[in-house]
This record gives structure tokens, C-alpha cells and sequence, in this order.
């Protein structure tokens, strides 16, 4: 059983899920990915937002979401007020077009608490991992120097992993400190 490519491959996973967890973390920037887990009733089912509209990134601050169906924009404008996203959408007849405003210092400090935050969460994900591998190593009673061996890659792994957490929040806090 090979213990060390089980164990990095979850870590990967955890990897990839805090990059979508940052990409949620708002930086100044319209990004598409700031409406994703938005539901909107359409037709009487929670229907997710990207599945009825389109939408698109005209500027740097701006979002258009423009509806498949004429009928739901009304509906995909409720979702979006719901959502507390801090946006104001303005519905033109056509479109709903959301405005960032400009970040304020107090603002881009707590979308930083919340991107260390999430990092956190990362790293208490790669440590349940290391123990759960950890635990697999003991309980399956191989010789002692092959266990240490196996505990030992699995230690760097983790290592690894960290550093990799800490750089990918590093460069959240920088992007989302710079004006």
C-alpha cells in the first residue's frame, strides 16, 4: 500500500479547494466567481445563477449578469440581494449590472481575516489528513524502520503542503492590500 501518494493526493484536494475558497474573497476586482453558491428560483427549483445568465466582466469593477430568460431577471435580482453580498444590482430592463465600490483599508483588512481564515481551515485540513495516514501506517503493523520511513515522508508532505498554504494566502494578503 503505497501511503504516501494516497496522503498527497488528499492534500492536493485540499489545495484545490482553498484556492476556490479564496477566489471568493473579494479583492476590488468583479470577478464571476463572487456570485458562485447563489441560487435563484427559476421555475420553482434553486436553480445556481451561472446556469440561468451570463455573465461577464466589462471593467474591472463591474458585473453584467444577463439572463437567459428575460422573465428571471426579477428573480436572479432577488437571489442577489439575498446573497448580502454588499453590492447594490441595478436592473435595467435587460441586464443587472453590479458596480464594485471602491475598498476601504478597515474593508481590505477583514477580507485578509477572512482569507488567513480560510487558510487556517486549509492547514487544519492537511493535519486531520497527516493523522488519519498516520494512523493507517500504525495500525497496519509494518516493520518498525519502514513505519518511521513512511511517518517521515508523510511529515515532509505536510511540511510541504503548509508552505504551500502559506504562500497561496500570502498572495490573497497582496493582492488584496494592493490599491
Amino acid at each position: 500500500m503505497d501511503y504516501t501518494n494516497e496522503t498527497e493526493l488528499k492534500m492536493l484536494e485540499t489545495i484545490d479547494t482553498l484556492e476556490k475558497r479564496l477566489t471568493s474573497v473579494r479583492a476590488g476586482r468583479a470577478n464571476p466567481s463572487m456570485l458562485n453558491g447563489i441560487m435563484v428560483e427559476y421555475y420553482g427549483a434553486a436553480t445556481p445563477l451561472q446556469s440561468v445568465a451570463n455573465i461577464t466582466v466589462p471593467e474591472a469593477r463591474q458585473l453584467f449578469i444577463k439572463p437567459f430568460d428575460r422573465s428571471a431577471l426579477k428573480d436572479i435580482e432577488r437571489a442577489i440581494n439575498e446573497a448580502n453580498l454588499g453590492i447594490n444590482p441595478t436592473n435595467n430592463g435587460e441586464m443587472i449590472i453590479m458596480t464594485l465600490p471602491e475598498l476601504t483599508e478597515e474593508k481590505r483588512r477583514d477580507y485578509v481575516k477572512q482569507a488567513k481564515s480560510i487558510g487556517e481551515d486549509a492547514k487544519i485540513a492537511l493535519r486531520n489528513i497527516r493523522q488519519d495516514a498516520n494512523n493507517k501506517v500504525k495500525k497496519d503493523e509494518l516493520p518498525e524502520d519502514q513505519e518511521n520511513g513512511i511517518l517521515e515522508d508523510i511529515q515532509e508532505l505536510i511540511n510541504k503542503y503548509n508552505k504551500i498554504v502559506d504562500e497561496k494566502i500570502k498572495e490573497k494578503e497582496n493582492e488584496l492590500m494592493e490599491v
